[in-house]
């Protein structure tokens, strides 16, 4: 998105599924390939090495229509494609043309090695409304040193700069780890120069690769991280001549990136989202990869409507969320926006849809969470306490 998702009032009814009590269905994330031609190193997904000698799966064009039919009755109103490497998928021209064909407005995440101007032409044409592009540094010693594949970095700038030409200004995605956290302005400023409408900086999850990347030591601990969004939001962004997001959780923000005019966070929108995997598998998201549990079915052997409506785990999140979030997400003042923040993140460490997230968790034990976003628990508790002889005496 060129901009964040704007806010909306988080007790507005939310939209239906024809013929059903589940909500809307309003977005599908589809991972479409299960490889991809760069090696991360702090991929929460980490798909498999893909050569031209080794093929891994994609998901079928006719499935793809398949699904989109069988969505759009549930209130389906756009897409995301991403992978793995959405561009590696052999028939990613058949993908565009479904597209148009259903006039679906879609996203995607890419790492831009692959676009090609011919094909930057095609996905604005098919209706592509926001592009991200991943670049993890401002040089090229830095960007392949995280993506693993020598000469990508030359190759994503040609992707951005044919997708500028195309018509659509990317955003660039800058994942942040030790090695690359003294390039932030740098990378801000080649953001700039390469036309990109916005800089979004993600943490590192601790998830499959990032989890290692962490172990390592090349992760930031929270005090830096915490200390790198004050920067970010409340320095580098007044210089910047695009916008900039930085993507700790909602109570780490400032108010005006919350609620303000540019705000640039909406309530969570994991009760209207599902996610599709390259074999077919309907799941919480791409973590249904790492965790069986978090697949809900099978395109083109279970009804989607079914699926949506009726799986336990998406009626649990939907009657549960936010209340019954635990730990420092349960006493947040925050969590009936942000709603725990990743709820596959949360789960994957712990095996709880209500866990807490874990930026927050250990920011709670640095004694670095926010205490103007919390609920005052000990007040209240003090105010229902059963007075004792000492309190009431005189």
């Amino acid at each position: 998105m060129t901009s964040g998702p704007r806010c909306h009032d988080a007790a507005r009814e939310e939209p239906r599924a024809a013929g059903s009590s589940a909500p809307a269905l309003r977005s599908l994330y589809f991972y479409l390939t299960q490889g991809c031609n760069l090696r991360c190193r702090h991929c929460w997904l980490a798909p498999q090495f893909q050569t031209a000698a080794k093929q891994y799966a994609a998901l079928p064009p006719d499935l793809f229509r398949r699904i989109l039919g069988e969505a759009k009755p549930l209130g389906l109103s756009g897409v995301k494609l991403t992978g793995g490497e959405p561009l590696l998928h052999p028939d990613i021209g058949a993908l565009l043309e479904i597209l148009q064909d259903e006039q679906l407005r879609f996203s995607m995440e890419t790492n831009g090695v692959l676009c090609t101007p011919e094909l930057a032409r095609d996905l604005v044409r098919s209706g592509m409304h926001h592009v991200s592009v991943s670049l993890d540094g401002a040089d090229a010693q830095t960007h392949e040193w995280v993506r693993g594949v020598e000469g990508c970095f030359e190759a994503a700038l040609r992707g951005v700069r044919n997708l500028v030409a195309a018509g659509i200004r990317p955003q660039i995605i800058m994942s942040l780890m030790r090695r690359n956290a003294g390039q932030v302005e740098p990378l801000v400023r080649l953001a700039e120069s390469l036309g990109a409408s916005s800089v979004k900086f993600n943490l590192v999850q601790p998830t499959a690769r990032g989890e290692k990347l962490r172990d390592s030591g090349e992760g930031l601990d929270v005090g830096e991280m915490i200390g790198l969004g004050r920067r970010i939001e409340n320095d580098l962004a007044r210089t910047a001549k695009i916008r900039l997001f930085y993507s700790h959780p909602v109570a780490f923000r400032p108010l005006g990136r919350i609620f303000g005019e540019n705000g640039d966070c909406g309530v969570c929108g994991i009760r209207g989202v599902l996610g599709v995997l390259a074999d077919g598998s309907y799941a919480l998201c791409g973590i249904g990869e790492h965790v069986p549990e978090l697949v809900f079915g099978q395109a083109g052997r279970d009804g989607l409507a079914e699926v949506w409506g009726g799986n336990p785990v998406l009626r649990q999140i939907r009657e549960g969320m936010p209340r019954r979030l635990e730990g420092v997400c349960g006493e947040c003042l925050m969590k009936g926006v942000c709603f725990g923040s990743c709820i596959a993140q949360n789960y994957y460490r712990s095996r709880s849809l209500w866990a807490p997230f874990w930026f927050c968790e250990e920011a709670e034990k640095a004694g670095l969470f926010p205490g103007s976003r919390k609920a005052a628990t000990d007040a209240r508790q003090e105010r229902n306490r059963p007075m004792t002889d000492c309190q009431c005496a005189g």
